[in-house]
């Protein structure tokens, strides 16, 4: 019984050490860019983006990539359509794309995706 109750904890203390280990990188300034606009309007987007990162020592490797990966955010976002900008569900297929990009160009340079997850913190479009 007290074997038990002893794995029980080391394996629920590993789970918490494991998730202890993310690191969050957010890239500053803030993103701000155009879009595809009707109406001849020009049309603008500004939003936070953070990456959470699998292993906090990962972080400089994804600091020393920024500026490839902002780019990457940047031209898929502005490439989208104003009715993609601003409903719900094309802000999310724009983070999944997002996402994918940035979890290839890593695979690409580094030989690992690296991120977990890439989030949309803020969110502003005119």
């Amino acid at each position: 019984m007290k074997t038990s109750i002893f794995l029980i904890l080391v394996m629920i203390s590993s789970t918490f050490a494991k998730a202890a280990d993310y690191a969050y990188f957010g890239f500053e300034p803030s993103i701000v860019t155009n879009y595809v606009a009707v109406k001849k309007r020009i049309g603008y987007v500004r939003l936070t983006v953070e990456l959470m990162i699998e292993d906090a020592s990962n972080y400089t490797i994804v600091e020393h990539h920024a500026p490839l990966l902002r780019d990457a955010i940047i031209n898929i976002i502005g490439q989208q359509s104003e009715s993609t900008i601003k409903s719900i569900n094309g802000r999310h297929e724009i983070q999944r794309l997002c996402e994918d990009k940035v979890k290839q160009l890593l695979e690409e340079e580094t030989g690992e995706p690296i991120i977990k997850k890439l989030l949309f913190t803020q969110w502003l479009d005119n």
